[in-house]
């Protein structure tokens, strides 16, 4: 992974951040290292069965307790909440939630599309978020009020924006597919079908975290989803806000944390996909 060894522009670009984020980075880094490893070794992982169609493994678990471990060391009194191994409360002020492996149907396929993500919650708000995607060595992150910002194997701290297409025919939506024993199959197809009809494409890759990053990165126009859990797009949805977009439930009323609909959007788009979906 390249950045396992900092150089003096990793240093510099770091030291740009608040520590809070920069304990983020590092906990994302040092989780990345198993995963990385343990995504050449598929065939050999330990994958025991969670539900129809969900499972966990070895690696989700031991990058979980990773990043616990590396964000309790720095900040012994926030909460912890994650997919694995659930909620730790806290000072009831701080609270971090985290994703050790979104996309794990992925990665126990051998795709290379998964992501770790981390966010800070502060009195019921998302103030900081991280994304970071081992493979490509994309990490995406942000900070309530500060922006959102990119850093790659070639540029360090870029900042983040929304598209600005502003009509449906012209925009690439992204999408999370109900699969076996999840999800309301026939509700979810009639509004998939609305917006094949109105849209430039559909694309799902399995990973909710990246799908927001995306948007945020101006990569997909927007985005929706049923069933997401808190984990899932915590970091997300602050790194779509500070990109410039819009975040809501499929009717556009206000999102709420781990509530049954999601829609990202650029600013355009918003009304639009409201009335598509609807």
């Amino acid at each position: 992974m390249g950045r396992e060894r900092s150089g003096p522009a990793e240093r510099k670009s770091l030291a740009a951040r608040s520590a809070t984020v920069t304990v983020m980075i590092r906990a994302a880094f040092a989780a990345a290292k198993s995963l990385k490893r343990d995504f050449g070794e598929v065939e050999q992982l330990q994958v025991s069965e969670k539900g129809p169609g969900d499972f966990v493994s070895r690696a989700d678990i031991m990058a979980e307790r990773t990043l616990r471990k590396e964000l309790e060391r720095t900040r012994p009194d926030y909460g912890f909440l994650g997919e694995e191994g659930g909620e730790t409360k806290g000072d009831g002020r701080n609270r971090w939630i985290v994703d050790p492996l979104d996309g794990t149907t992925n990665f126990l396929h051998g795709v290379p599309h998964f992501a770790i993500s981390i966010g800070l919650e502060r009195d019921g708000e998302i103030i900081a978020g991280v994304i970071y995607q081992p493979i490509s060595d994309e990490l995406f992150w942000a900070e309530k009020g500060n922006g959102a910002f990119i850093d790659t194997p070639n540029a360090r701290s870029r900042r983040l924006r929304v598209s600005g297409r502003k009509e449906p025919a012209r925009a690439l939506v992204g999408t999370g597919i109900p699969f076996l024993g999840r999800g309301d199959h026939a509700s979810y197809l009639r509004k998939l079908e609305a917006v094949m009809g109105r849209t430039a494409g559909v694309r799902r890759w399995g990973a909710a975290a990246l799908d927001l990053a995306f948007v945020a990165a101006g990569r997909y126009d927007a985005f929706f989803e049923m069933g997401l859990a808190p984990w899932d797009v915590a970091a997300g949805i602050l790194l779509v806000r500070e990109a410039g977009g819009m975040i809501s439930d499929l009717s556009g009323a206000p999102y709420v944390l781990g509530g049954p609909t999601l829609l990202a959007t650029n600013g355009g788009l918003r009304d639009a996909m409201v009335e598509i979906l609807s």
